[in-house]
């Protein structure tokens, strides 16, 4: 476990190897556990592999206020200076990280060498429906000011109902997400990965109309519940660069659920 110094804040990360930086960001509800499978491998290609806690997940600093967007996808270009000393990175993420991959590659597509993403598209490539508003009603629960309570009841019982929602298909052991609930034991950090909700916006900000030039991967699961690989094509549209869909089995966290078909798999691409 080290620290560094970003965007305000201390950040901590795991990290492997030596090279060029690959920076993995989780999502929620996670940690940077969430790539202890692949960090190694990773690292094992040439890279300088780092994953960091993202913005208030302990052990990383708790911010003084909830982050947007645009916080989030700086915490990202700040993490790339810090560590890989302003180089283009690899960046590869899942969930919210995803979405903070997307902000920094519209922001400063220079600093991005290969974006590769995780269960999420491309943000405007979603055509908005009810069913959609109702497969994603926790955005407007999680808002709510006892959002975090209510988690965090019978120890974290609502941490394994959203992984079986999310990935239906997944038998999740308990050990899978013993980080997450030490991370979430933490009241301050529990609130702040709330804090993310709490400022996120259904309308997608202006620079994210910008098309990405740098190569894409993006991972899509066959068993998503929320989202079909067909989003993910559609996307396409919104990048000039090389773009490639990887669809798998899995749902949400498809990293997680067939670790090893996700490495061979993203192994070919960095």
């Amino acid at each position: 476990m080290q620290t560094v110094e970003a965007n305000g804040i201390r950040f901590a990360y795991l990290e492997a190897g030596e090279g060029p930086l690959a920076l993995l960001v989780h999502g929620f509800p996670d940690t940077a556990h969430t790539w202890d499978h692949v960090l190694p491998q990773v690292a094992a290609k040439g890279y300088h592999a780092v994953a960091p806690f993202t913005r208030g997940y302990h052990p990383t600093e708790v911010p003084a206020r909830d982050p947007d967007a645009r916080t989030l996808g700086l915490d990202v270009l700040a993490l790339i200076d810090a560590l890989g000393g302003g180089a283009p990175a690899t960046l590869i993420a899942h969930d919210w990280g995803a979405s903070a991959a997307y902000t920094a590659a519209a922001l400063a597509p220079e600093k991005i060498a290969r974006l590769i993403t995780v269960a999420i598209p491309h943000p405007l490539s979603s055509t908005p429906s009810l069913k959609m508003l109702w497969q994603v009603r926790h955005f407007f629960l999680y808002k709510l000011a006892s959002a975090p309570a209510r988690f965090a009841k019978d120890d974290f019982a609502a941490l394994d109902a959203i992984y079986r929602r999310w990935s239906p298909a997944w038998d999740v052991a308990p050990e899978e997400l013993a980080a997450v609930r030490e991370c979430f034991s933490h009241p301050a950090s529990l609130n702040a990965a709330f804090g993310y909700y709490r400022q996120l916006s259904l309308r997608p900000p202006s620079y994210l109309k910008k098309k990405l030039p740098m190569d894409t991967v993006c991972f899509a699961g066959t068993d998503d519940p929320i989202l079909t690989p067909a989003v993910y094509h559609r996307a396409k549209r919104w990048f000039t660069g090389a773009y490639t869909v990887e669809e798998m089995p899995g749902g949400h966290f498809l990293h997680r659920e067939h670790p090893k078909r996700f490495a061979e798999l993203l192994l070919a691409h960095v």
